[in-house]
């Protein structure tokens, strides 16, 4: 057989999984991540002037009454089992707020910006809210943590 023909014998084994190539992929190792959230105003009292459909909604009985309207954006995570994410939070606005995970929260003062750090322990799907009563429950998101079992290394 010439070169060529046991090139291709050594590539289709490799496809096949053949000798030589490793059919379990690498462990993942976790990482650490740098990530911005910022909070944002959406619907909220000082653009009544602007808005005047707004009016009405933020008045006593409307569909607003007594909330506000802000996300945190982006509005959902997405990690690996494991991972550390450094969270650089920006408030730019005067409201404070806060960044609360079932087993982790930060006060996020207004007009300025926190930096924390979370390490995402288990894998599955968990809310991430505003914890200031008027923000609740339109002031959310969710922190989405893959399990490690199911990544490989990218190489």
């Amino acid at each position: 057989m010439g070169r060529s023909h046991l090139a291709l014998i050594a590539l289709a084994a490799a496809a096949c999984g053949g000798p030589g190539v490793d059919a379990h992929p690498a462990a993942y190792h976790p990482r650490t991540r740098e990530l911005t959230v910022t909070t944002v105003p959406l619907l909220v009292k000082e653009q009544r002037a602007l808005y005047p459909f707004l009016r009405p909604a933020f008045a006593k009985g409307g569909v607003l009454d007594g909330k506000e309207v802000y996300a945190f954006v982006p509005s959902t995570i997405t990690v690996v089992e494991g991972d550390t994410l450094h969270l650089t939070i920006i408030n730019p606005e005067d409201d404070a707020h806060s960044f609360v995970l079932p087993d982790f929260s930060v006060s996020l003062p207004g007009g300025a910006t926190t930096v924390a750090t979370y390490v995402a322990k288990r894998a599955g799907i968990y809310p991430i809210m505003c914890a200031v009563a008027s923000h609740l429950p339109m002031m959310s998101g969710q922190l989405v943590v893959l399990a490690a079992s199911a990544m490989a290394d990218p190489r």
